[in-house]
């Protein structure tokens, strides 16, 4: 038998941790490689394992169909490429060698979702679909001026994920709270919340209250008129002093300004989230600008697949990077259906942990799949525009303008101020290439969209 056979069928099942329904996570610790390339599983063998000192043998393992790989400290980065394969169940056949992004995030330091001590390092998770095998391997960088390892975090382990099927479809006290949280969007118990068209949405947003803070309201009044579009900007800090908004007649203001039309939304009840796994609400004063995001996952999934995919991500953010409820505010598919992200009711400022040192006065969007080197599809472009027009509308914000935030932490120092566009890449705000070169370069095409949306 070929080393590679017995090294992927030797292993016994790893028991589960949780119940099947509705999800379930089997975490298994990165062990020495001794031998690297001595188990490697059948198929393409792909980038040479010299330099590997951390992996796990090809193995078998019960069903899963998301996984990424873990550390002890959210503060440490791992300096290395992570690199998976697996084996598809019911076929068999292995995947060729595939990147885990390494550059996750975290919610902002201080924030009260941090109080809770149990957050962890963690890559962005990769959906793969239905698996039942797995091998990884860590190539740890070196330093071009001194040719050293660098040195990997502690307590590393993967963790495959299984979502699970809908849960059963009956309103749990915290399901009953997400869902009453949208309140006057849709019933309460709905699996969607029903589109508007434009002059039903400022109907709506007129009796609902929902939108500027009082602040953002009286500068607009005092200027008396909408404020110009911005032309795009490089993200750029700011002298201390300058106040988070500006004054209504400088290019970025909030203004009086229209809103889209409410695009159908999926709730979370919709995609089968398990409420009891989720914290608290955690809200921030407004949303002054929307971060696009890709989930560095395949682009191969189909979209009824997407609630699926959903529920790993959900499940992966709580009960393997430690936060209180998934990362983003919303998902957008490549058929262009979008989906509520963080409980707490699409419409009101909800903060997420999207933009690490930015999840204050923002929202984050996420686009399923990767966009590096492959185009987004056109409904998925559509929609993000839908969403944004609809979602800064909400709080007078020109989709084609910018907006003053305040660091958190992580790429600019705490309390650097920084103008960035009200729709703006995942990496303006933090060391990322997400959303990938292909959907960071649609960013104007969605501004000018949500723009012609809002009637501008």
């Amino acid at each position: 038998m070929a080393a590679g056979a017995s090294a992927a069928t030797a292993s016994a099942p790893v028991p589960v941790t949780s119940s099947r329904l509705p999800g379930s996570t089997q975490s298994l610790p990165l062990v020495p490689l001794t031998q690297p390339g001595a188990t490697p599983a059948p198929g393409p063998s792909g980038p040479p394992d010299e330099g590997v000192s951390l992996g796990l043998p090809a193995r078998e393992v019960e069903p899963f169909s998301l996984l990424g790989v873990v550390w002890n400290d959210p503060e440490e980065e791992l300096h290395g490429r992570v690199q998976v394969r697996t084996r598809a169940a019911g076929t068999g056949a292995w995947s060729s060698w595939q990147d885990l992004e390494t550059h996750a995030d975290l919610p902002d330091p201080d924030s009260d979702e941090r109080g809770g001590g149990a957050l962890r390092g963690a890559t962005a998770p990769l959906w793969v679909g239905d698996s039942d095998g797995v091998q990884v391997r860590v190539l740890p960088e070196e330093s071009a001026d001194s040719g050293r390892t660098a040195e990997l975090p502690e307590g590393l382990r993967l963790d495959l994920v299984n979502p699970g099927e809908d849960p059963a479809d009956d309103l749990t006290p915290q399901a009953r709270a997400s869902s009453e949280a949208n309140a006057g969007l849709a019933p309460v118990g709905s699996h969607e919340i029903p589109a508007l068209d434009r002059e039903a949405s400022q109907a709506d947003l007129s009796e609902t209250g929902t939108g500027q803070n009082p602040e953002q309201a009286e500068e607009a009044e005092q200027a008396g008129q909408p404020a110009e579009p911005a032309p795009d900007v490089t993200p750029s800090t700011l002298p201390a002093d300058v106040p988070d908004t500006l004054p209504a007649g400088e290019l970025n203001a909030a203004t009086l300004a229209p809103i889209g039309p409410r695009p159908s939304i999926v709730t979370r009840r919709g995609w089968g989230a398990d409420e009891s796994i989720r914290g608290s609400f955690l809200y921030t004063s407004t949303v002054k600008a929307a971060f696009v995001h890709h989930t560095a996952g395949s682009n191969s999934y189909s979209c009824s697949e997407a609630p699926a995919i959903i529920r790993g991500i959900y499940r992966y953010h709580v009960k393997s990077n430690g936060w209180r409820d998934v990362g983003y505010n919303f998902f957008v598919d490549k058929c262009g259906k979008i989906y509520e992200g963080r409980a707490g009711g699409v419409a009101k400022p909800v903060m997420g942990a999207h933009t690490y040192g930015f999840n204050a006065n923002s929202t984050g969007i996420a686009v399923l799949g990767t966009y590096n080197s492959t185009n987004p599809s056109g409904a998925a472009v559509n929609a993000v525009s839908r969403l944004v027009a609809w979602k800064l509308g909400l709080h007078g914000v020109n989709p084609k303008g910018t907006a003053v935030l305040t660091s958190g932490g992580g790429k600019y120092a705490k309390g650097t101020k920084v103008r960035f566009n009200t729709v703006s890449g995942h990496r303006d705000g933090y060391v990322t290439g997400c959303p990938g070169d292909r959907l960071y370069a649609k960013l104007g095409t969605i501004r000018n969209n949500a723009a012609r949306l809002q009637g501008r």
